[in-house]
């Protein structure tokens, strides 16, 4: 009898091992770099050549899982435990040379190269890099590496001088590393931008986990200051983030005691905005042992408000367009009220505030050009701001509870980006803005476009694709941390325009098999337009959310809203236009 109850303790106890996880969420309250772990991915192949094992390496790189346990696993037995590589990643393209170097030969010495020793040269092309905060950077050039191999003496070519920083291709990148948008609030136009960043995709229980860090970090360099840190550093995670046992997602949160109800409710907002794209489930939000919201415990991203809505064009404004001097309307083709509309003004570009209901005209007077601000429909005063070309202008989205909007931004002479500011007595004064760093990417600044969330400028400079965060600090407005996108693949940029998301651009091109791209916000993604139907040059592009894109070529305006449609001809199309959605 006594041998049968061991028998039993023992089947209950390995019972109960049988419903431990073999996976469990990895904290999120520490983003120190863990220390080095136990190899424990799969060895390489036996007996493969110093060239293969760099050339493998390279591939390893992309699994960040277990401390990059699969690259581990190409270096000798003392790099496996020093090895400490960067946190921010090279990606590079997936066409990439492995060739053996040449030890220099010195004069002074006979002693022949040990044979056991090999400096395999990698030769590649950057295309970017992921950087500590887990955001991409463009960029190009040429991508050097020198790794030393040493034959082991089981024969075998392990790696003896593993590189600082991690090298994946391309490919490798897109296989283990999930894109999301993390959102971050913009007191400025009420909305939330987005912060596109890179975790890794496996565990994928665990992609909530790493969001709710990117979240608690704050945003990445490159909006940092344009957009407000919600949680701040007082506030933490309690536990990990993880599954209830009734489905929903549990995120406990601490250091909110006495935040405001409004703060509460635009956290919950991010918290569940970010989480989107990683999970369907409600997500339980808890803040020192109290739900965060007072009655809503329970969140979707259904029951976030649309806090975009003020600085999306509404859907009963069709757009315009900039025809032989006059202006139109896209819905029907016909002139619109006033004298930019009847001739009164020799119209060379236009802009439509986001509310629809003021406009912002450059006016041609003899070799020169001016601005035009006011009401649509109506006389639009002169502004202080003249020269001898002005960029389209472009404006900001109203201040959230602010009225009408009352900000136009253009360039002057393709060197100098300026504003005009609405004074509470009526007037347009223009103010500065200090675009010194985006300047220093070059001197001829041929567009510019605010984003309908007032946090980033999209800009043509020299010919290329810049994005930049739009920093406020009271009266004094910066462009910071510009960056080329696609600098190596995108040249020759005509025109553009923001996408019909807050994350993506649409760019003209003076190509001519293809004119129109979409670009991600970060530069990381470039997907070509059908571009049948299209003879170029293409010449203009406007887009907004929920509305097609047209585009202007030397046959009038066409439509089209998916990558691989077919581009449709405009209803009201006319030679020589150029479309602008509001904004």
């Amino acid at each position: 009898m006594k041998r049968v109850l061991v028998a039993l303790a023992c089947l209950v106890l390995l019972a109960g091992c049988a419903n431990v996880p073999l996976e469990s969420q990895p904290l999120v309250v520490s983003v120190d770099t863990p220390a080095p772990q136990a190899n424990d991915a799969p060895e390489p192949l036996p007996d493969i050549d110093a060239l293969t094992i760099v050339r493998d390496f390279i591939k390893a790189n992309g699994d960040p899982r277990s401390n990059n346990a699969a690259a581990r696993a190409y270096l000798d037995d003392q790099q496996r435990s020093a090895w400490k590589p960067s946190r921010a990643i090279t990606i590079i393209d997936n066409t990439f040379s492995t060739v053996y170097e040449t030890p220099p030969q010195s004069t002074s010495s006979t002693t022949p190269p040990d044979p056991n020793v090999r400096d395999v040269g990698l030769r590649g092309f950057t295309l970017g890099t992921l950087s500590a905060d887990s955001a991409f950077i463009p960029g190009s050039g040429s991508a050097e590496l020198t790794i030393q191999v040493r034959k082991q003496p089981s024969g075998q070519w392990r790696i003896s001088s593993a590189p600082p920083t991690l090298m994946v291709t391309d490919d490798d990148f897109e296989a283990n590393y999930n894109r999301v948008a993390v959102s971050f609030y913009s007191p400025d136009s009420g909305t939330f931008v987005p912060d596109l960043r890179y975790v890794p995709a496996k565990p994928q229980s665990g992609l909530p986990g790493r969001v709710m860090d990117l979240i608690l970090q704050g945003p990445s360099a490159g909006l940092g200051g344009a957009v407000k840190n919600l949680l701040g550093d007082q506030v933490t995670l309690d536990t990990n983030v993880k599954n209830n046992d009734d489905g929903s997602l549990l995120v406990q949160l601490s250091g909110l005691t006495g935040a405001s109800p409004e703060t509460r409710t635009l956290i919950a907002a991010q918290i569940v905005l970010s989480m989107q794209t990683v999970t369907s489930t409600r997500i339980r939000l808890l803040a020192d042992g109290q739900p965060l919201l007072r009655g809503m415990e329970y969140l979707r991203a259904s029951d976030v408000p649309n806090y975009s809505a003020a600085s999306s064009p509404s859907s009963d404004l069709l757009g315009l367009m900039t025809v032989d001097g006059r202006i139109h309307s896209l819905g029907d083709g016909a002139p619109v009220a006033g004298p930019a509309g009847n001739g009164g003004y020799n119209v060379v570009s236009a802009a439509q505030s986001i509310d629809g209901k003021r406009l912002a005209v450059v006016e041609r007077t003899g070799d020169r050009v001016q601005l035009r601000v006011g009401d649509l429909g109506r006389d639009l005063p002169l502004v202080d701001l003249s020269g001898s070309s002005l960029s389209r202008p472009t404006w900001r989205a109203a201040p959230t509870g602010g009225g009408p909007s009352g900000e136009v931004w253009t360039v002057v002479d393709h060197s100098i980006v300026a504003r005009v500011v609405l004074d509470p007595t009526g007037h347009w004064l223009r103010q500065s803005v200090n675009a010194n760093d985006l300047l220093a990417l070059g001197n001829d600044i041929s567009a510019l476009r605010l984003s309908r969330d007032g946090a980033r400028v999209a800009a043509i400079v020299n010919g290329q694709l810049v994005v930049a965060a739009v920093v406020r600090n009271g009266d004094t407005v910066t462009l910071r941390e510009p960056r080329v996108l696609q600098p190596g693949e995108l040249s020759s940029v005509v025109d553009l325009d923001w996408g019909a998301t807050a994350d993506s651009l649409v760019v003209i091109t003076s190509s001519a098999s293809q004119p129109v791209q979409r670009v991600s916000v970060d530069g990381r993604r470039m997907d070509a337009f059908n571009s049948s139907n299209l003879t170029a040059p293409v010449t203009a592009v406007t887009a907004a959310p929920n509305r097609p894109i047209v585009v202007a070529d030397p046959g009038g305006l066409w439509n089209a809203t998916e990558l691989g449609e077919v581009w449709r001809p405009q209803a009201h199309t006319m030679l020589n236009a150029a479309p602008f959605y509001p904004g």
